[in-house]
C-alpha cells in the first residue's frame, strides 16, 4: 500500500480514537459537571468541547479551497458558554467531527503535498492534518483529566488501569507479532 494511503488511514483511526476517548470521559460525569469551571482562567469541559468543534468547523470546511481560519468563525465566542444542555453541546461536537471526517474521507493520497492556508500561512495538507492531530489530543487530554477530577464515583479507566501494566503487557506479548495500529484494540475497549 502506498505511504500516503497508509498515512490517511492512520489519520482517520487517530481522529476517531481521540473523539471516542473524549466522549467516554464526558459520559462519566454528570451533565452539570460539564459546565463547571474551577476558576476564571480555567475552561470547563463544555468550553473545551465548543472550542474543538468551532476549530473543526473552521479548519475543515472547504479544507482544500479556503483559508482554515474562516471569516465567520468567532473563536473568542467559543470560550463563552453557548450551550445549556449536554444534548445541545454534543450536537455541536458532532457537527464539528462530521465536518472533519467528511473532509478527511474525501482526500486522495496525492493531495497530501498540496498547499492550504491557515491564517494565510501555507501548509501542506499533511502538515495541516498533523497540526490538528497535535491540537485535538492536547484538548482531549484536558477533557479526560478534568472529567477524572470531577467524577464522583469510581473512574472507569480509558487506558491501562493503574497497577495493571504487567497484565496488559503479558496479554500483548502472549500474541504473535502482527501489523496493527494501537487504536484497533483501544477503540474496541472504549466501545
Amino acid at each position: 500500500m502506498e505511504t500516503n494511503t497508509i498515512f490517511l488511514e492512520s489519520v482517520k483511526r487517530l481522529f476517531l480514537y481521540y473523539k471516542t476517548l473524549a466522549e467516554k470521559a464526558i459520559d462519566q460525569v454528570e451533565e452539570e459537571q460539564l459546565f463547571f469551571s474551577a476558576n476564571e482562567d480555567t475552561n470547563s469541559i463544555a468550553i473545551i468541547v465548543q472550542h474543538l468543534a468551532g476549530n473543526m468547523l473552521s479548519r475543515w470546511t472547504d479544507f482544500l479551497t479556503t483559508d482554515g481560519e474562516k471569516e465567520w468563525r468567532n473563536r473568542d465566542g467559543e470560550f463563552e458558554k453557548n450551550y445549556n444542555t449536554k444534548a445541545e453541546l454534543m450536537a455541536f461536537w458532532e457537527k464539528g467531527w462530521n465536518c472533519l471526517f467528511n473532509a478527511v474521507n474525501s482526500l486522495e493520497p496525492n493531495q497530501l503535498s498540496e498547499i492550504i492556508y491557515i491564517r494565510k500561512e501555507g501548509h501542506t495538507v499533511m502538515d495541516a492534518i498533523n497540526r490538528q492531530l497535535a491540537h485535538y489530543p492536547y484538548h482531549v487530554g484536558q477533557i479526560v483529566f478534568y472529567a477524572k477530577m470531577l467524577k464522583k464515583t469510581e473512574w472507569d479507566s480509558l487506558s491501562i488501569p493503574k497497577n495493571k501494566s504487567n497484565d496488559y503487557n503479558s496479554d500483548k506479548f502472549s500474541k504473535e507479532k502482527s501489523i496493527r495500529n494501537f487504536t484497533d484494540d483501544e477503540l474496541n475497549k472504549l466501545k
